[in-house]
């Protein structure tokens, strides 16, 4: 089938599942991946399996994408006015969902890389389906402020796990006899290594902004530099990830009218994403779900548990208020983008456990994205943060 069509038509059933998954209150992410399992092979066979090797270029430039919106969430007056408590919780949370996760996953009788691997993925959580809920019931108050500041921040904490995790795993899974250096060094190498060239294409595009003052050019200059930073990790063996959040982050440093430039790639990306959540979704083989029953059902619980109570401790430590202790967990379950972008790079880096660790992640991404936004909007609500009467206004304007 021509490969311009089978795109055509899966932008199409995607902008129609969206619509429908709005009807139901369901964020966009979750229409797109059901999209896509109707598109893909294993269903209706518009998109078939030489069509998704044509189209896996625009997977590597939608996570450069993603990875530039975190980076661009990095200001150092955010960072400032988000204080050390958040980045304490951050760290607990994301940390107990790491340990619980590899820890549950071996006891079970899992081999060591792939507990490991979903350890990293287990990190991300979904800042869209968050901010969602907020701007949806105009949450406000401590707890509401606390979630926003560590949501921006896990995904950055959770690709640096990620990447270490992973080239861990890849030592593992080869075979190949530990040592200190390709434990630790060679991560360590491949993490600094992502983020110094990350910072150079960004301190590059900036300085390319004093010649090109349209938005048209500062856009063009921008997305040529995702682009760039996508192709020298690929290149170079480095994570296209974190590489680009550096660009991301070292742009909006920078520059100080770098919100603009920010919402002009916004703007431009969104049929992008869209297009990588229905090929995510495509690329799900449906027979591979019959074996990752009992290993998806303990990512699911372990994760969730590991999330919370991290959330709690944290929270605890810094002697947060009690609100924050109670409820701020609950909220930071949805996992969507960041998460599926870890799987897809398993699948080129880890191809041993890469269908049965996207199978894992898109099921729990399709769980949490139908309970995340509800129990988000259950601890704001229980921390008062949401008023009832918001609350009943917006079912009644969903109902009508």
């Amino acid at each position: 089938m021509n490969i311009l069509f089978s795109i055509a038509a899966a932008m199409a059933v995607g902008l129609l599942l969206s619509r429908v998954v709005k009807k139901i209150n369901l964020p966009n992410v979750t229409g797109y991946l059901v999209a896509g399992l109707l598109v893909g092979p294993y269903c209706l066979g518009i998109f078939q399996e030489e069509s998704l090797s044509a189209v896996s270029s625009i997977t590597s430039v939608a996570l450069g994408f993603i990875a530039f919106s975190i980076g661009g969430e990095f200001k150092k007056e955010n960072l400032k006015r988000v204080g050390m408590s958040a980045f304490v919780i951050t760290i607990f949370q994301a940390l107990a969902a790491v340990i619980l996760v590899d820890c549950v996953l071996i006891l079970f009788g899992f081999d060591l890389s792939l507990a490991l691997t979903l350890g990293a993925i287990a990190t991300a959580t979904a800042p869209a389906a968050t901010l969602m809920v907020v701007r949806q019931y105009n949450a406000q108050g401590p707890v509401t402020n606390t979630l926003l500041s560590v949501v921006a921040m896990d995904d950055a904490i959770g690709l640096a796990v990620f990447s270490i995790s992973l080239a861990v795993s890849q030592l593992f899974a080869s075979g190949a006899q530990p040592s200190l250096q390709t434990m630790l060094l060679d991560p360590l190498i491949e993490i600094l290594g992502s983020l110094a060239i990350g910072v150079l294409i960004g301190v590059l595009m900036a300085f390319c902004f004093h010649f090109f003052k349209s938005r048209a050019n500062r856009l063009t200059i921008m997305i040529a530099a995702v682009l760039l930073g996508v192709a020298l990790a690929d290149m170079w063996g480095l994570s296209s990830l974190l590489l680009c959040m550096a660009i991301g982050a070292a742009m909006v440093n920078i520059k100080k009218d770098s919100e603009p430039l920010i919402e002009g790639v916004d703007r431009w990306t969104p049929p992008l994403f869209m297009l990588f959540f229905v090929i995510s979704g495509a690329e799900l083989d449906l027979q591979v779900l019959t074996t990752v029953g009992l290993l998806g059902a303990l990512y699911i619980v372990a994760r969730s548990i590991g999330k919370y109570f991290g959330a709690m401790l944290g929270a605890k430590v810094v002697k947060s208020d009690k609100n924050i202790q109670n409820y701020l967990g609950l909220a930071l379950l949805p996992q969507a983008g960041v998460a599926i972008g870890m799987a897809q790079v398993v699948m080129t880096q880890l191809p041993t456990y890469g269908a049965q660790i996207r199978a894992v992640v898109l099921c729990a991404t399709l769980i949490y994205e139908l309970v995340g936004p509800v129990l988000a909007r259950f601890a704001l609500t229980r921390s008062g943060e949401i008023a009832v009467t918001t609350t009943k206004t917006n079912k009644a304007r969903i109902a009508s």
